[in-house]
């Protein structure tokens, strides 16, 4: 007998498909996809790292490496992650800076989910002997009881996440 938790799926295009579908036109919010937050009254952290994304720099064409991890604290809704795996690879022909790709992908999650909290971090490869670091982040407005519980879910999982430095 198999059971089935209080997911829905019923929305979802992309995760049953077996084959994804080639991004026309890159990087888009459209080809983003969204489930119902299951637990929408306990704020907590989720957590996505894409260490194989490329793109293209938009001056010489060269291409750029990095990790992009996307973290937030979902309100109502969670991002598919098939869908997003589709997102970052409609970057692999996108020419664009770095810093234009990591608040591209903030807004684009931001529009899709109206999440509690949401930061994204691009962790690029060196290149030329220069090696950059991009973070953006976003609080979502909202009252002083949900804003202090979100913050400091966040500040937790900032202090586990990432090591102190001196």
């Amino acid at each position: 007998m198999t059971s089935h938790s209080r997911d829905e799926t019923r929305n979802l295009r992309l995760l049953g498909a077996g084959r994804l579908p080639a991004p026309d036109g890159g990087p888009s919010v459209q080809l983003l996809e969204a489930f119902p937050n299951c637990y929408p009254r306990r704020p907590y952290i989720v957590s996505i790292s894409f260490p194989e994304f490329t793109s293209l720099c938009p001056v010489t064409g060269q291409p750029d490496f990095g990790t992009i991890t996307l973290e937030y604290v979902p309100d109502r809704l969670c991002v598919e992650s098939k869908s997003f795996k589709l997102y970052m690879f409609a970057f692999r022909n996108h020419q664009s800076f770095m810093e234009t790709i990591t608040n591209t992908v903030l807004e684009d999650i931001c529009t899709l989910l109206q999440p509690c909290w949401c930061r994204v971090k691009g962790l690029f490869v060196p290149r030329g002997g220069t090696q950059i670091h991009v973070f953006a982040e976003e609080f979502k407005k909202m009252p002083p009881e949900q804003d202090e519980a979100v913050r400091e879910v966040v500040r937790a999982w900032r202090s586990e996440a990432e090591p102190h430095r001196p």
